[in-house]
């Protein structure tokens, strides 16, 4: 079935009388997401950096670029899969790790929710070391799609390495170690309500669960267990640390955060198996550019080594789009699909990726594309400019 057909269904159900549940647009989205949210958990997810320009620039950039329709090419069937990591995926979308996402459905079992939705859509999740539930307990829920580990490296080495390891043995098919967020950005949002999650104990599952980090504690205190993250979290990496972490496991290593050239070369030449150009969504650093301007750069220098992977200001399936245009291997979804968690569960999130991908899949079809080179061909700046 194609991805588009997704439109037809929605059609046809109205027909009957059953109209949407869920938006079909992210302005609609996100404003109800905000009324269904608790104030400071939907402050934490929609805030970024400073006054939030980084993050405003990295949806706006989208429109700094422009697809030129090809006629008469027979565009019926169209190929969005992608190859990456030893893995063939229907599409080149997939669910960035977000910190909270635990705690976006009612239970607080947001993490295994974003897995069950994985296994409905094929769509791969990168869960974060932040979670709800621990690391092992949901990656079952994701079946036969491939699921991912995203790791904050903590200070203490033998810990790094034991939640590596229980990664391995979950089943997990990568690792994808996270560079810019060894301390927080400056989140006014956050700040101004004192806001933030870890510190009263939240998403810290995969941490109390860990063998490593209970003898680091020594105590079941909550209070204490907190203190002892704060002792451990936040590693500024270096380049020894890269080498050091490639030789932990044999797992593909994705290096999340890279938006410079010469970084993205130098990572691979320390053996790492993905680029992952990415700022954060704007949450960590206010004032650069947008992630979208660094990406081709980013690929050019990967030359076709390893995959590129992306995220920052992705809301809608045309984002998708353009974002293989200008050479990712793989799209990351942020935000959106914690909205779309938060208005439905499961079904919400559900709706949100097949909304994606049929907009991604109906955009293709219209402009002629068959495949994803056919967009990386016929992709432009706008002769406007912002």
């Amino acid at each position: 079935m194609a991805f588009a057909d997704y439109q037809n269904e929605i059609y046809f159900a109205a027909l009957g009388g059953n109209l949407p549940e869920f938006p079909m647009d992210y302005a609609t989205l996100e404003a109800k997401a905000a009324a269904a949210l608790p104030a400071g958990l939907h402050s934490y997810i929609a805030g970024g950096a400073g006054d939030e320009l980084t993050q405003r620039r990295n949806a706006e950039a989208f429109g700094d670029w422009g697809l030129v329709p090809r006629m008469l090419v027979g565009a019926t069937e169209r190929d969005l899969s992608v190859t990456a990591f030893g893995h063939t995926f229907a599409s080149p979308v997939f669910m960035a790790p977000v910190g909270v996402i635990g705690l976006v459905t009612g239970d607080h079992h947001g993490d295994i929710a974003v897995a069950k939705a994985a296994a409905s859509t094929g769509v791969p999740a990168i869960f974060s070391t932040l979670m709800e539930d621990p690391l092992e307990d949901v990656i079952p829920h994701a079946q036969d799609t491939p699921s991912f580990f995203q790791l904050y490296t903590p200070k203490n080495r033998d810990l790094a390495e034991s939640l590596v390891h229980r990664a391995e043995r979950a089943g997990y098919r990568g690792i994808t170690v996270t560079l810019d967020t060894w301390i927080p950005g400056w989140r006014p949002r956050d700040l101004s309500t004192g806001n933030f999650p870890q510190l009263r104990g939240h998403v810290l599952k995969n941490y109390t669960s860990d063998p490593v980090f209970q003898q680091m504690a020594g105590t079941d205190d909550p209070k204490m267990l907190v203190l002892h993250w704060v002792g451990t979290f936040g590693n500024s990496l270096t380049w020894d640390d890269l080498s050091w972490l490639r030789s932990l496991t044999e797992l593909p290593i994705i290096c999340k955060g890279i938006s410079h050239p010469e970084d993205a070369r130098r990572a691979i030449d320390h053996g790492v198996d993905g680029i992952y150009c990415s700022n954060h969504g704007g949450r960590q650093a206010n004032g650069g550019l947008s992630a979208l301007e660094t990406l081709p750069e980013v690929v050019a220098a990967v030359d076709d080594r390893v995959p590129v992977l992306f995220d920052s200001g992705v809301r809608c399936g045309s984002d998708v789009v353009k974002a293989i245009g200008l050479g990712a291997t793989m799209v990351g979804i942020g935000r959106p699909y914690v909205y779309g968690l938060a208005l439905g569960g499961v079904p919400g999130l559900v709706h949100l990726l097949r909304m994606f991908l049929a907009e991604a899949d109906l955009l293709m079809a219209v402009n002629g594309y068959r495949d994803l080179a056919a967009i990386r061909e016929n992709i432009r700046r706008t002769t406007t400019g912002r």
